[in-house]
């Protein structure tokens, strides 16, 4: 079946799915604007603009492994709620696994394997490398068990399905933010630019659509530092970036860096020189965002990304017409627009604490 076979059959499907969920409880996640890639896992394939909406209920409480590169940020935690509560909404099994950070390829891998030797039904990775577990996902695939790519991105052509935005557009959507700002023939500003751990293939896409965003306007990127996403990390980073860069106008990266750069700012007194922007979302962010400390971040609505991804698992566990490729539609929230965003898209609920196990 094709995928426009697909999104055909299952606009009937969403309609009555519909009709059923008006009688929901009233905080549904569904349906939710997201957008579908055909054919699936191109980012350069043309996209259809749908309303997702996720079975009732599984058929029975299939195993499903979940990776993830670490736990040390708030984003994650987003991505993992959404994981915890729809596998509890279905009615399906969880465990969750985290290999420490993005230089822990190795355990991630080994962490996988170790879950599948445990009799995982489906796994859904978030990965710490873009090529580096094709591998291990032909061999998981070769024991018939669907894999699902979720956040991060993967380039093995034998996934089973991906839950992920384009994070080339996340940097991008940043990227003309700013360059919005600071267009041509305006003043010529400064602007550091942490785009994450190098290798990740979310970072590579992100840095690629930053700075294709901003090349031709008056912005100058006058350094580009990758490393973890961890707080220490970032702050490293940070710290040097204003040693070298004294006449810096901007800091633009992770939403760590983003973080760990607002009180550095304040410990300096460089708060309303040097003005910050993520090009991701989390509580943090959206906290500066509110405070005026932080400028603005588009949203990729990574709870609904972690639900999408169980729901694909279960569907093609249980023969269910499925999209391949989904991912919610991207928009930036500003100090100006933030009233307006809705938080449970894409935050954990205030003092939600990782969940490592569904039963």
């Amino acid at each position: 079946m094709t995928t426009a076979q697909i999104l055909r059959g299952l606009a009937g499907a969403s309609a009555l799915a519909l009709a059923t969920a008006a009688h929901a409880q009233e905080d549904a996640w569904y349906p939710y604007p997201v957008e579908s890639w055909d054919p699936p896992f191109d980012m350069s394939s043309p996209r259809t603009s749908v309303d997702y909406v996720p079975l009732e209920q599984a058929t029975q409480p299939w195993d499903i492994c979940v990776s993830f590169p670490h736990m040390k940020d708030a984003y994650w935690l987003g991505v993992g709620y959404g994981v915890a509560e729809e596998a509890k909404r279905l009615g399906v099994k969880m465990q969750l696994v985290e290999a420490g950070g993005y230089t822990e390829l190795n355990t991630q891998i080994n962490q996988i394997e170790d879950c599948v030797s445990a009799g995982a039904d489906a796994v859904i990775i978030g990965a710490i490398s873009f090529d580096g577990l094709n591998n291990l996902v032909s061999q998981v695939r070769a024991q018939g068990i669907p894999v699902i790519d979720v956040i991060n991105g993967m380039s093995s052509p034998e996934l089973s399905a991906k839950s992920l935005v384009s994070f080339g557009e996340m940097g991008a959507k940043a990227g003309a933010f700013l360059a919005e700002m600071h267009p041509e023939g305006s003043e010529a500003v400064q602007a550091a630019w942490f785009p994450g751990p190098a290798g990740a293939g979310w970072v590579e896409a992100g840095n690629s659509g930053f700075l294709s965003a901003v090349e031709g306007s008056a912005v100058e990127v006058v350094d580009t530092k990758y490393g973890d996403t961890g707080k220490e990390a970032q702050s490293a980073l940070v710290e040097d970036a204003l040693e070298t860069y004294p006449d810096l106008d901007y800091i633009v990266g992770t939403a760590v860096t983003a973080e760990a750069a607002v009180p550095i700012l304040r410990s300096r007194g460089l708060t309303d020189q040097v003005k910050v922007i993520s090009y991701y979302y989390t509580p943090g962010v959206d906290r500066g965002i509110a405070r005026g400390q932080i400028m603005a971040a588009p949203t990729d609505s990574t709870v609904v990304q972690g639900r999408i991804a169980v729901d694909q698992a279960v569907r093609i566990l249980e023969g269910e017409d499925y999209y391949p490729h989904v991912g919610p539609a991207l928009y930036v929230v500003s100090e100006e627009t933030h009233d307006e965003f809705d938080p449970s898209s894409t935050l954990a609920p205030e003092g939600f604490r990782p969940v490592f196990r569904v039963e």
